[in-house]
């Protein structure tokens, strides 16, 4: 599918959204607490008032105001795939079937995500959204609900990954470098996407050389004497991350900088052993300010 608009964006995201794999739960990622509970609140809110206004409450939700806040806002989709309110970039496609900007592929995962049935449940999931602050793509949480043959739904952009998407890329990466070492550590090296998600990103450490020999996102770790790495706070945590896997363990705590934030965020780092190569990939947490 090319995407080539920003209605077109819109499109794939609520594809994303309405998949019939996400008709599940998901827990709200630690230091998210505060985002989902407006975007529940806000998304409750709609819903109740579509039950006393009917479609006229669409109107609300597609300006600035009462159903928006901040970076959170209302849309609403039908079950033909016509968009019906919204009130951020979405409002380009209200009025309009999304289905023909869609190739053949998703149009069958949209009509199927449509014939789910309606529920007071209120749903999870999570894709990949242009932020129109930064122009970025980035991850967004939604939460939704299906009520009265319309989809109702409200989401976050989401800085920090969950520490399942950092065990997905822990697993690709370990399988990828010991597949092929060089060939893994090249691709990271060469920022692939792959193995660079976000705020997450692999490294990789050379056991017997002690050396740093590949890193996702800041090459100017490469070839340094892996035990001397420290963080801003002088803690000497590439010494930390080999006694963590020599002695057995698959995870070590520490603080390091953000690449999203750009703040010095708690950061726990998993590790595995392939072979003579220690392979990382760590998520981040957000430092509670300490209690004065």
């Amino acid at each position: 599918m090319k995407l080539l608009t920003p209605a077109l964006l819109a499109a794939a995201a609520l594809l994303s959204l309405l998949s019939t794999a996400s008709m599940a739960d998901s827990p709200v990622a630690p230091g998210y607490e505060e985002e989902a509970a407006r975007a529940t609140a806000l998304l409750n809110k709609a819903v109740a008032l579509y039950k006393e206004e009917g479609k006229t409450a669409f109107a609300k939700f597609s300006r600035q105001g009462e159903f928006t806040d901040g970076d959170l806002y209302v849309y609403v989709l039908d079950r033909d795939g016509r968009m019906l309110a919204a009130g951020g970039p979405s409002a380009a496609l209200i009025g309009r079937d999304v289905s023909p900007l869609l190739d053949d592929e998703l149009k069958e995962h949209l009509a199927e995500a449509l014939k789910q049935p309606d529920s007071d449940k209120i749903y999870s999931d999570e894709y990949r959204w242009m932020n129109w602050r930064d122009g970025k793509v980035e991850p967004k949480r939604v939460y939704y609900q299906l009520y009265d043959n319309k989809s109702f739904a409200v989401g976050y952009f989401v800085q920090r990954s969950s520490p399942e998407a950092a065990k997905k890329l822990l697993d690709d990466a370990a399988a990828a470098v010991q597949e092929n070492p060089q060939q893994a550590i090249e691709r990271i090296n060469q920022l692939d996407p792959q193995f660079n998600r976000d705020d997450l990103y692999v490294f990789v450490a050379d056991l017997t050389s002690q050396t740093m020999v590949a890193h996702g996102y800041n090459r100017r770790l490469i070839g340094i004497h892996f035990p001397d790495m420290k963080n801003p706070a002088g803690i000497q945590v590439g010494q930390k991350l080999i006694d963590a896997a020599n002695a057995g363990e698959s995870a070590v705590t520490y603080e390091w900088p953000n690449p999203v934030t750009g703040h010095l965020e708690e950061k726990e780092t998993l590790i595995r052993k392939v072979g003579n190569y220690l392979v990382a990939v760590g998520y981040y947490q957000e430092i509670e300010p300490a209690a004065e």
